[in-house]
This record gives C-alpha cells, structure tokens and sequence, in this order.
C-alpha cells in the first residue's frame, strides 16, 4: 500500500509546514536527501509541555513523538511537492533523531520515541525502517516534551 493510501486507511490529514521558531528553515533537500528540521510536540496548537520522568509517564510521551512525526511528514510531503514528487516518491526514511526533556534518572527515551518510529513504519512500510537516535535533555524549546528530526531519501 502506498504512503498516502495508508495515511488515508489512517485517518490522518497531514497538517501544512509549521512556521519556524527561530532562524532557520523547515528543510533542506541536497540531492535526493532531505533534512527536516525539528519539530516539537504541539498539543492544542501550542508547545506539548512537560518533562518525562516528572511530569509526564512514557505512554503521554510515546503519544507526543507520534504527533511529532504527522508533523513531520507533513514537512516531508512540502518537501516531495517543492521537487515535484508525493510521500510515495519516498525511497527510505533514513534517520530518526529525538530529544526527550527529561529528568536525570528517567531511562525510556527510546520507548517514547518508538511513538514516531512505529508511526513511521506503519505509513512507509519497509522504507519506514530507519536508524535512529534517542537522547534525554534536560530542556527544550518553549517547554516541549519531545523534539524530533528526520532525514528521508527520494527515489530518483
């Protein structure tokens, strides 16, 4: 099944590039690799507050990261439609990086991030499937729990 048949199968409508933060922009495309710059989690439309380990269990953080990655297809498909390709002209999701705000001793960070990673998989299939990274920070951007990035590759 193709990427936006799932996202459809889903009941997802992916949301328009989000306006940067600060100085930067939402992604770079360098020959058939695009960068998406991080996106945080949003709740209502503002930051996802919250410190894992403190004021968050792992289950409302693993639900950030998988708004996280809507967004971040939603970016993605900006980006496809920027050279002239769609989500299926994705050939591989390629690396996942997340920074979880968390507390010094809270350990589940990659748990969190699987909200992301599996949501990945489950609309790319086998392209989904990526390396990753999964730190602990002891802050973020306006408070946010979760800030995750993505590299993909488009097919030639």
């Amino acid at each position: 099944m193709s990427a936006l048949a799932k996202l459809k199968q889903l009941g997802i409508t992916l949301p328009p590039v989000a306006t940067p933060a600060a100085a930067y922009v939402p992604f770079v495309q360098t020959g058939q690799l695009i960068f998406i710059s991080g996106n945080i989690a949003r709740k209502d439309g503002k930051a996802w507050v919250g410190q894992l380990g403190l004021t968050m269990e792992t289950d409302e953080g693993k639900e950030a990261a998988r708004s996280i990655a809507i967004a971040l297809m939603g970016t993605l498909q900006a980006a496809c439609e920027a050279s002239g390709k769609t989500l299926d002209d994705v050939k591989r999701i390629v690396k996942v990086l997340s920074l979880v705000n968390s507390t010094p001793t809270y350990t589940e960070q990659h748990l969190v991030t699987n909200g992301c990673s599996e949501l990945l998989g489950e609309v790319f299939g086998d392209a989904g499937q990526h390396a990753r990274s999964a730190f602990g920070v002891a802050q973020l951007p306006m408070g946010a729990c979760v800030e995750i990035e993505l590299i993909a590759e488009l097919k030639a």
